[in-house]
């Protein structure tokens, strides 16, 4: 009877833990998927004939059985490491392969190769960091020279129209003592960007200084030293006709602008530029739309811009037709073109200098910058010039030095907003720009002074 009580709580036993494997197994499938729910059903069949065996009563003594059990453990522990493995859960972001997929053949075995291994590739040393001397004269080098085509071709070019330009004034107006004409600019001069589409015609208009006098910039209309007016002078004596100038009289006083418009009548209308054009193997057609005087040039190697500038040297000063814009005539403008590039080169022929070399390269930077393009030209070389008077290194090596202390120099002025003409104290060339505009340059070139790279990136 006691047996029998004995064999009935064991089952009621294995009964209970039954139900709950089962419920276990149940909710397995759910959760883990077939194969994790498989390999759980194989443990928890491996525990439950564990318990079943310390449950169970032993037969003491009974070798046989002993060794049964002992094998139907390692069974039961081969079965566990027998069971596959179930497969690594495929990230929810891979949806292109689908999460149940077949059984991949087997790789085959790889063969050795016996060959001998490749030298190992060596990679490029990563590009060294330049200098800003080295960027400048790279600089100079790539965006600067001209070609020698072009630097032969353009001068050559240009004294042919000018000759021929030169030959039409004299038969058309044979009675206006026109001298003769030359060519100018920063290829020839040697302070700007060594550009060679860029030519200036020089004409002078030669008058005769016992009826001419010069009235100073501070007392015309604009209160501007660098703006002067011609006099007609002593009319009582030498009444009007008794110059050839004196049709282009307004007011007493020699009006550019009525010298211009006579001139670019002349350019437009009278010149016969297809036949010259054609005689020089090239198209020329004067800029109809422009104020000032230009021709247009196309050739094959070469294209160029030409500007025609009237101009009047007395009492040692270069006066150009060139008046402010607005209403205000008879103005003529003081250039210092020529004593810029004279003393510039007098100075460098003196130490070997590298100042033409500097003044190239700021022209350049300056003249393409968007912000910066109306400080090219004459205002750079005064700054130099300026500069030179303290600072004696000037030698390439220092290139470098100076430029940056170029661009110091000009913040220091535009902080002003006064830069005096190195020839004349009174004028400033800054004078005819805009406070916003100089704000801008001043910001530009304070952060040009830090990261002078700014400036030299490619055009």
């Amino acid at each position: 009877m006691a047996e029998f009580t004995r064999q009935r709580g064991k089952r009621e036993d294995d009964s209970g833990l039954g139900s709950v494997l089962d419920l276990l197994l149940a909710n397995a499938r759910l959760v883990l998927g077939v194969s994790g729910a498989a390999v759980l059903a194989i443990a928890t069949l491996v525990v439950k004939r564990l318990i079943d065996r310390a449950t169970s009563p032993r037969d003491d003594g009974d070798p046989k059985a002993e060794q049964k059990t002992l094998e139907e453990s390692w069974q039961d522990l081969a079965l566990i490491k027998a069971t596959p493995k179930p497969p690594k859960k495929q990230r929810r972001e891979d949806l292109s392969v689908p999460l149940l997929s077949p059984a991949r053949p087997a790789v085959p075995e790889l063969k050795v190769c016996t060959a001998p291994l490749e030298t190992p590739r060596v990679e490029p040393s990563p590009p060294r960091c330049l200098t800003l001397q080295e960027k400048l004269l790279s600089h100079y080098s790539s965006w600067l020279a001209v070609p020698k085509v072009q630097a032969s071709l353009t001068p050559q070019l240009a004294g042919s129209i000018c000759t021929q330009l030169q030959n039409f004034l004299r038969s058309k107006c044979p009675e206006l003592p026109f001298g003769s004409l030359f060519l100018s600019g920063p290829l020839l001069d040697g302070l700007g960007a060594l550009s060679a589409d860029h030519i200036h015609f020089m004409l002078p208009v030669v008058l005769d200084t016992t009826l001419w006098s010069l009235i100073p910039g501070e007392d015309t209309v604009v209160r501007n030293p660098q703006y002067w007016m011609i006099k007609r002078t002593d009319l009582e004596y030498f009444p009007r006709g008794s110059s050839p100038w004196d049709r282009f009289i307004v007011g007493q006083y020699l009006s550019s602008n009525t010298l211009n418009e006579s001139l670019h009548k002349m350019l437009v209308a009278s010149i016969n530029w297809p036949a010259i054009g054609s005689l020089l193997g090239s198209v020329i057609y004067p800029v109809v739309a422009s104020q000032d005087l230009k021709l247009e040039v196309k050739h094959d190697q070469v294209e160029l811009s030409i500007t025609l500038f009237p101009m009047v040297e007395m009492e040692g000063r270069v006066l150009l037709s060139a008046p402010p814009e607005g209403l205000v005539e008879n103005l003529w403008l003081e250039s210092f073109a020529r004593a810029e590039a004279l003393k510039v080169r007098e100075l460098d022929a003196g130490d070997s200098g590298a100042r033409q070399l500097c003044l190239r390269i700021l022209d350049s930077v300056c003249r393409s910058h968007p912000t910066l393009h109306k400080l090219s030209g004459s205002p750079l070389a005064h700054v130099v010039l300026h500069l030179s008077a303290t600072t004696l290194d000037w030698a390439e090596e220092s290139l470098a030095d100076r430029f940056l202390q170029v661009l110091e120099e000009l913040v220091g002025y535009l902080e002003k907003g006064v830069l005096p003409s190195y020839f004349n104290h009174k004028i400033n060339l800054l004078g005819e720009l805009l406070e916003e505009e100089i704000d801008e340059m001043g910001f530009m070139l304070y952060r040009a002074v830090s990261e002078p790279e700014l400036l030299l990136k490619d055009k």
